[in-house]
């Protein structure tokens, strides 16, 4: 009797704790965050080694047609650059953040103003720390079971990363012996078989390097990225609800 009191407690301070929490968001909002990605399905994922390419490189990809964007916290500036997307097109396009590892990083990630996080793998505490938050986070899986675990964990999404053996195969393969699992696959998607990976059971994809090719990105090439943009929103949009 005396534990069940004790756990009743333990929860009765976790909920008010949680309760008045900042980084607490509603279930309207998490909800929102997903709607976003299956309205959209693709998603522009941004490394640069020098924090003067982020802001442009990413513009480039908006104005080429993606409506949700992710800053990685490998790129110099990235939290800065997240806190400026979200200023000024919020509403407009979805801004995350990530290479969230731990839960500092995901902190000074909702901190700057990031909608949704991403880490290349699963990290047990990240999730749980996120699903408690109503904070949608999407961690890197490369196995079925990991993928599954990180559903049962929590995580509404899943990133198939680093990319698997069968591509888009593998995704649909995936996608039908486990229907319950969100795949978003951001590694061997390219310019041209995005709406594939989505025909095929793919929730959404995230495009890395085929969309910001590094000599462009080097070069300060707006334009091809740009291209590169248009390119892959046309391959998608025959995908879209």
């Amino acid at each position: 009797m005396l534990s069940r009191v004790s756990s009743a407690l333990r929860r009765g301070r976790a909920a008010h704790t949680m309760a008045n929490d900042a980084y607490t968001k509603s279930p309207e909002s998490f909800q929102k965050v997903l709607d976003t990605f299956k309205k959209y399905r693709a998603c522009a994922v941004l490394r640069t080694p020098k924090e003067e390419q982020c802001a442009p490189a990413m513009q480039a990809a908006i104005d080429g047609g993606f409506e949700i964007v992710e800053f990685t916290l490998t790129t110099p500036g990235c939290l800065d650059r997240v806190s400026e997307f979200r200023s000024k097109l919020d509403g407009k396009v979805m801004v995350g953040c990530g290479t969230v590892m731990d839960i500092d990083d995901a902190k000074a990630a909702m901190d700057a103003g990031s909608e949704f996080l991403v880490a290349p793998v699963m990290v047990p505490e990240v999730v749980t720390w996120c699903r408690m938050h109503n904070i949608v986070i999407i961690p890197g899986c490369q196995t079925p079971t990991e993928a599954y675990n990180a559903y049962k964990a929590g995580a509404p999404v899943q990133k198939i990363f680093p990319g698997v053996a069968g591509g888009a195969a593998w995704v649909k393969a995936v996608s039908a012996a486990l229907p319950m699992l969100t795949l978003n696959p951001t590694s061997g998607v390219d310019l041209d078989n995005a709406g594939e990976f989505l025909s095929g059971g793919a929730s959404s994809v995230g495009l890395v390097a085929p969309l910001f090719n590094p000599e462009l990105v080097l070069k300060g090439d707006w334009d091809g990225i740009r291209a590169n943009a248009e390119k892959v929103i046309a391959n998608v949009k025959p995908t879209l609800p």
